[in-house]
């Protein structure tokens, strides 16, 4: 009897020791599929990602980790190969980004318009202008207050080439009207609000900014403020870790008709804010 009980006891040891080897080999295979995705702030904050990528877990089991940074952050975190794919909208810095070797084609995903946004007041009065360099120039002649993101983004890097435009950019001489939040869109935003100063923002945290007070759109329209987002898979060449498959899967799901329809679809205060570039849809405007 007892070499029976022990028989049974040894049984019994190996389906729980095997059950607990299925169970970590389950756990294992579900923690792979994952990938991180480095963003641009716009894209987390406007509450897109929010709403896609449940989506897109409950059709592919994938798990997407967003790490929402300017682009000049996400670039640097991109480079280390944190992320497995990296969503950017600074054109210039994936092109640099794919030339060094650290991602492979850019893919198209969607675009909006930046805005240029200011108190109701208009000091500079640059109202009704729509090319951006313009109304900058307007702003510095004028010495109105005009808060930067001054956080190397996207959004920054687009302000920047507007000042490069004009022959220089603002410098200490310019303190008195010109300051940079360091921060991201909505604590600039934030800032110009309780400054009643200009800022250069993108539609999508603007329409979702609940401090706005008497800060209105004053330009927009212009080629200069169209703001191209592309997917970058990050270089499996460079980084063997990376979640190439996962990776891929991820973009294709957003790139045909399904993500592309939902990309259309989002919409805040009956607002849609971002515009697919591979399904047909709406002008790249607000409305």
């Amino acid at each position: 009897m007892q070499d029976t009980q022990k028989k049974m006891v040894a049984a019994l040891a190996v389906l729980v020791v095997s059950g607990a080897l299925g169970s970590l080999v389950f756990l294992s295979s579900a923690e792979e599929r994952s990938i991180t995705v480095a963003s641009t702030t716009s894209t987390e904050n406007s509450g897109l990602f929010a709403d896609l990528l449940p989506i897109f877990k409950s059709r592919t089991g994938i798990d997407v980790r967003v790490v929402a940074l300017g682009t000049g952050q996400a670039i640097r975190i991109a480079m280390k190969g944190d992320p497995d794919v990296f969503l950017v909208h600074h054109r210039a810095s994936e092109e640099r980004f794919v030339s060094e070797g650290y991602g492979v084609e850019p893919v198209p995903l969607m675009h909006n318009d930046l805005v240029i946004v200011g108190p109701a007041s208009d000091p500079a009065g640059i109202k009704g202008y729509t090319d951006p360099v313009a109304a900058f120039n307007r702003i510095r002649s004028e010495r109105a207050t005009l808060v930067s993101r001054g956080d190397d983004s996207g959004t920054h890097k687009r302000e920047l080439s507007f000042w490069a435009a004009l022959g220089s950019e603002p410098g200490e001489d310019d303190a008195d009207w010109y300051c940079e939040s360091g921060a991201g869109q909505g604590a600039t935003l934030n800032i110009a609000s309780e400054l009643d100063g200009y800022s250069l923002s993108d539609p999508a945290t603007w329409v979702k900014f609940g401090n706005k007070r008497n800060l209105e759109i004053l330009v927009e329209g212009d080629e200069k403020l169209v703001n191209p987002y592309s997917l970058i898979p990050v270089s499996t060449e460079k980084y063997s870790h990376v979640k190439a498959e996962e990776g891929q899967q991820f973009i294709d799901w957003l790139t045909p008709d399904h993500g592309q329809q939902l990309i259309a679809a989002y919409r805040v205060d009956d607002q849609q804010l971002f515009f697919p570039d591979w399904w047909e849809s709406p002008p790249s405007r607000l409305e």
